[in-house]
């Protein structure tokens, strides 16, 4: 027997007469006509080599092999139905599953809250964080590790495509009890002999570019490198160091009972990105997330700006240097 002969249609014939016992009912309700009905529970009968109605000139009535077939053909229509409403949920970005990458920050302080209000809005759709270091960031998206990816701004690479989502100024967190604290306002050059701690590779390399970047450059150098900028906030916690790190950071560096000093002349910033692929799709899910997201921090970070930095920069009081474009060796 050729099962690749039965059609949906004449499943759903056949399943509509046995619930209605009676052609022109579910004809009705098919929206076909009579004959098409039972052309279609006669060819279903063929392929299956047996009758599944006994008819008669008043009534329908299932046989007895139709009765045993009733609930296989049932079960495939719902599933058919499963299929269908689960192709309708990923074209309209109502479900399906997400893989982002972010750096620690970002990962553990910014992202949860993010998803927990995307959810609200498409409660099927499953986000799976993957924690990943910053000169990583680009790298997985490339190769398709994870669909999409948030940090801080990386090499370009023509498999990734990057979106600025908002900038941030380079500052200083120290203790209250901290010598620069009492300065409201910092210079690069005030860093000088300044027990400095920075987090990874990524920062020591962007330190050093900032610190190219400012008149007179003389060597500020940290005197620690640690791997993660958590470590880095609670050497800076216990006074036993300052940390130059982004302002976004302050998220973490707040609770620790850590303060924040600009540092000015020049003013340095750093971009936090979303980075997708360029060369291949991704889920549509993936697609609505990387929308909501880039919306959801930069309202994030303009509440945070508030906070940490007493509003929004002026565009005339900063003189911005993008930070390094070429990979972290």
């Amino acid at each position: 027997m050729a099962l690749s002969r039965i059609t949906l249609r004449q499943f759903e014939a056949f399943v509509t007469v046995a619930d209605a016992l009676s052609f022109a009912a579910a004809a009705e309700r098919l929206g076909l006509t009579s004959s098409a009905v039972s052309q279609l529970v006669g060819e279903l009968e063929g392929t299956l080599g047996f009758r599944v109605f006994d008819r008669s000139t008043r009534r329908v009535a299932l046989s007895s092999a139709g009765r045993e077939f009733l609930g296989i053909a049932q079960t495939v229509l719902r599933h058919v139905q499963l299929a269908e409403t689960a192709a309708a949920d990923v074209r309209n970005r109502a479900a399906g599953v997400v893989r982002i990458g972010a750096p620690l920050i970002l990962a553990s302080a910014v992202l949860p809250a993010a998803i927990r209000d995307f959810k609200r809005q498409r409660p099927n759709v499953a986000i799976h964080i993957r924690d990943v270091p910053v000169e990583m960031t680009v790298d997985r998206v490339a190769a398709g590790d994870i669909d999409l990816a948030i940090g801080p701004d990386r090499p370009s690479d023509p498999a990734v495509l990057r979106e600025t989502i908002f900038q941030s100024p380079w500052v200083l967190w120290c203790a209250a009890n901290h010598s620069l604290a009492a300065r409201k306002v910092l210079r690069w050059e005030d860093l000088r002999n300044v027990a400095l701690v920075a987090a990874s590779r990524d920062h020591e390399i962007s330190v050093a570019q900032m610190r190219n970047a400012a008149p007179e450059a003389l060597p500020i150098a940290p005197v620690q490198i640690v791997d993660n900028i958590t470590t880095a906030l609670g050497l800076a916690a216990q006074g036993l160091a300052a940390t130059p790190a982004p302002a976004y950071v302050g998220v973490i560096a707040r609770p620790l009972g850590l303060i924040m000093r600009r540092i000015k002349r020049p003013e340095a910033v750093r971009e936090v990105c979303l980075y997708r692929p360029a060369r291949r799709s991704i889920p549509p899910a993936a697609e609505a997330f990387g929308e909501f997201l880039v919306h959801w921090i930069r309202k994030w970070n303009s509440k945070a700006q508030v906070s940490w930095l007493g509003g929004a920069l002026p565009a005339r009081e900063r003189r911005s240097h993008r930070l390094p474009t070429r990979k972290a060796s």
